[in-house]
C-alpha cells in the first residue's frame, strides 16, 4: 500500500472508543454507514454493536482480515478468537502505554513515595556500575 494514509476505514478495521461510555474499549467496524459514521461491534470487549461517528473513535494498526459485511456478533467473536484480535491489541506498545497511565493514575500518594524510592534506588546501581566502567577505562 503505498500514499500518505496507513489506517484507512475498512470493515474489520479495529477501533479504539476515546469518548462516551464505552471510552478505551476496542471493538470492529462492521458496516460504514457514510463518510462520518460506521458500525461498530465489540462481543469480546463488551461494546454493543452501534453506529458511532468516527470523531469518538480512533484506528488501529490491527485489521481482521476476511471479514464479510455486516457480520452478527457471534460469528464477529469467532473471527476475533481466531485472529486473536484482542490478544494482539493487548501486546501492542499503545495499548500498555494507556494500561501503565490508568495504573499512575488510580496509585496513592504512598505508592508514589515508593516508587520514587525505587527509581532512586536503581539509578544509584546504574551510577555505580556507570562510575566503576569509566574507573576502568581510565
Amino acid at each position: 500500500m503505498s500514499g500518505s494514509f496507513k489506517r484507512l476505514v475498512e470493515v474489520g478495521r479495529v477501533v479504539l472508543i476515546n469518548r462516551g461510555i464505552d471510552s478505551g474499549k476496542v471493538a470492529t467496524i462492521v458496516e460504514i454507514v457514510d463518510h462520518r459514521r460506521a458500525i461498530i461491534d465489540g462481543p469480546t470487549t463488551d461494546v454493543k454493536r452501534q453506529v458511532i461517528p468516527f470523531n469518538n473513535v480512533v484506528l488501529t494498526d490491527i485489521v481482521v482480515k476476511g471479514l464479510p459485511r455486516g457480520i452478527g456478533s457471534k460469528r464477529l467473536a469467532v473471527f476475533l478468537e481466531k485472529n486473536q484480535v484482542v490478544e494482539a491489541w493487548q501486546k501492542s506498545a499503545w495499548a500498555q502505554k494507556l494500561d501503565a497511565r490508568k495504573r499512575r493514575s488510580n496509585m496513592s500518594d504512598f505508592d508514589r513515595f515508593k516508587l520514587m524510592r525505587l527509581k532512586r534506588q536503581q539509578r544509584d546501581i546504574v551510577d555505580r556500575q556507570v562510575a566503576k566502567l569509566r574507573k576502568e577505562r581510565a
